[in-house]
C-alpha cells in the first residue's frame, strides 16, 4: 500500500472514529430533507466556515455552563482529586485545581503558588475561545516562579502589595487550571496542590455566566448554533484576521429567524460543515499524520487557525501551548484500520527513541474511547502508562507497550494498558517539556502493530 493510500485510509478512519457519532444522524436527516427554494445569499463554504468558527466558542460556553452547574463560583479555586475532572481527554498524570476568574478595572484575582522543586507544575489561564493567555511556572516566570501573583485586567489601576507579581489579561474572565505532576509520590503532589490558593483584591463586578447551548459531544448542534451567535461573539477573539468570518456569523444569525432561510442553512451545515469537520479531524486541521499518529500544527495558542482550535475544543479542551506540552494522537494503525478495543496491539519504541529522552519533565500515554474521549473503564483501574509505571524493557533497550482487553501472553503487566471490547479507542501521547526532535516537530512514534 502506498503512503498516500495509507494517509487516505487514516484520514477516513480517524474522522469516523472522532466525529461519526456526532454527524451521521444529522447528515441522514439532511439528505432526506426537501430542497428549500430560497435565494442563497451566503455560500455553502461561508456557512461551513462560520459554523466551524462558532462551534469552538459554543464548546467552551457549554463547558463553562457545566462547570458552574457542578458548583464552581467566580474567583474560587477548587482542588480536584487526581482523575476527578469531567472534560474530554484530561491529563491523568497531574493533580488539577480549577476556577473561573472575573477581573475588572478595580479588582484583581490574587493567586498564591507554593515553591515546587523537581516536579512539573503550571497555572494556565485561558479565554472563552480555549486560547491560552498565560502560564505561571519557572519557565514563564524565571525571576518569580512561586509566591503571590495578581491577575488583573490590562490597564486596571489597582494598587498591589509589595512582592506581588502582576500578570495582565486582555479579557474580563478566564478559565484557570493548575497542574501538579503526580510523579512518584502522589500524596505529596496533592499536598502541594492544596497550597495553591486564590482570593480577590477588591470587590469585582461578577458577570452572569453566559447562556450556553447544551448538547452532547456525540450530537453536534445544527442551525440552532447561530441562535446564540451574538452572545457568543461578545467574547473577544484576540487573534488577527477574524473580522470576515465573524461578519459571516452575524449575517447568518440575522437570517435564521426566517423559517425558509433557517431550513436552508441547517441543510448547509449538515451536508457541508459536518463532512468538512469530519475530514479535518483526520489531521487535526493542518496537522501531520505519520505511522498512524497525528501531531497538531498548533495547540493552546492558535493564531488564525480557528479550525484546529475548534477540533481541540471538541476533543481535548483546555490544551496548553507547545512550550509546555507536545501532543500526539493515534486512532488507527498505519494501514488505516481503526483501533478496536477488542483487539490487541503493541507499540515498540527503539532504545534511541525512548520517550524519556525527549521529555524534560515526564511523558504519558492515555487511552480514551473515540466517542466521548473519556478513559476506558477496566477492572485494573489503570488508565495510563508513564515514566512512573512498572515498565520492563527489552534486552536491546527498546520498550514495548501493549493495548489490549486482556493482558497479552508474555507481556509484563506494567507495560499493558487495558482497553474495552466493543469500543473504538484512541491514544494520546504527551511529552511535558518536549526537547530534541519532539520539540522541533521531526519525530513521530512508531506504528501500532495488531497482535
Amino acid at each position: 500500500m502506498t503512503g498516500s493510500s495509507r494517509l487516505a485510509l487514516a484520514a477516513g478512519a480517524i474522522a469516523v472514529s472522532c466525529l461519526a457519532s456526532a454527524l451521521h444522524a444529522a447528515q441522514v436527516h439532511a439528505a432526506a430533507a426537501p430542497a428549500v427554494a430560497v435565494t442563497q445569499a451566503i455560500s455553502d463554504q461561508e456557512v461551513s466556515d462560520a459554523y466551524t468558527y462558532l462551534l469552538g466558542r459554543l464548546l467552551v460556553m457549554r463547558q463553562q455552563q457545566l462547570d458552574f452547574q457542578e458548583g464552581l463560583q467566580w474567583n474560587q479555586l477548587v482542588h480536584r482529586k487526581p482523575g476527578a475532572v469531567d472534560w474530554p481527554n484530561p491529563n491523568l498524570d497531574v493533580a488539577y485545581s480549577e476556577a473561573w476568574i472575573a477581573v475588572d478595572e478595580g479588582s484583581c484575582t490574587q493567586i498564591s503558588v507554593p515553591k515546587i522543586v523537581d516536579r512539573y507544575y503550571t497555572v494556565q489561564f485561558l479565554n472563552g475561545w480555549g486560547e491560552t493567555l498565560a502560564n505561571i511556572n519557572e519557565r514563564s516566570q524565571p525571576e518569580h516562579p512561586y509566591g503571590d501573583f495578581a491577575v488583573c485586567l490590562k490597564g486596571a489601576a489597582v494598587t498591589l502589595p509589595a512582592g506581588v507579581k502582576r500578570i495582565d489579561l486582555p479579557v474580563h474572565t478566564a478559565r484557570v487550571l493548575s497542574r501538579v505532576e503526580l510523579g512518584a509520590d502522589a500524596k505529596q503532589a496533592e499536598q502541594l496542590q492544596r497550597q495553591f490558593s486564590m482570593r480577590t483584591t477588591g470587590t469585582p463586578t461578577l458577570p452572569a455566566v453566559p447562556k450556553a447551548l447544551m448538547f452532547e459531544l456525540s450530537k453536534l448542534p445544527g442551525v440552532e448554533a447561530f441562535d446564540l451567535a451574538e452572545l457568543a461573539l461578545q467574547e473577544p477573539d484576540l487573534n488577527p484576521g477574524m473580522q470576515t468570518v465573524q461578519a459571516n456569523v452575524r449575517a447568518i444569525a440575522a437570517q435564521v429567524a426566517d423559517p425558509a432561510a433557517r431550513a436552508r442553512i441547517d441543510q448547509q451545515i449538515k451536508t457541508r460543515a459536518y463532512p468538512a469537520l469530519g475530514k479535518a479531524a483526520a489531521t487535526l486541521g493542518p496537522g501531520t499524520v505519520r505511522n498512524g499518529w497525528v501531531r497538531p500544527a498548533v495547540s493552546g495558542a492558535y493564531g488564525s487557525d480557528y479550525l484546529t482550535r475548534t477540533l481541540v475544543d471538541y476533543g481535548g479542551i483546555w490544551a496548553n501551548t507547545q512550550q509546555e506540552v507536545h501532543y500526539y494522537r493515534a486512532a488507527v494503525q498505519d494501514t488505516g484500520e481503526v483501533l478496536d478495543g477488542g483487539q490487541s496491539y503493541s507499540l515498540t519504541i527503539p532504545a534511541e527513541q525512548l520517550p524519556q529522552r525527549f521529555a524534560r519533565y515526564f511523558w504519558s500515554i492515555t487511552a480514551t474511547d473515540a466517542k466521548n474521549f473519556r478513559v476506558l473503564p477496566n477492572a485494573q483501574e489503570r488508565y495510563l502508562l508513564n515514566n512512573q509505571s512498572d515498565l520492563k524493557y527489552n534486552a536491546d533497550g527498546s520498550l514495548t507497550l501493549y493495548f489490549a482487553p486482556q493482558q497479552p501472553a508474555g507481556a509484563n503487566q506494567g507495560n499493558w494498558l487495558p482497553t474495552a471490547a466493543g469500543q473504538p479507542f484512541r491514544l494520546i501521547l504527551r511529552y511535558y517539556g518536549a526537547k530534541g526532535v519532539v520539540a522541533n516537530g521531526d519525530y513521530f512514534p512508531p506504528a501500532l502493530v495488531r497482535i
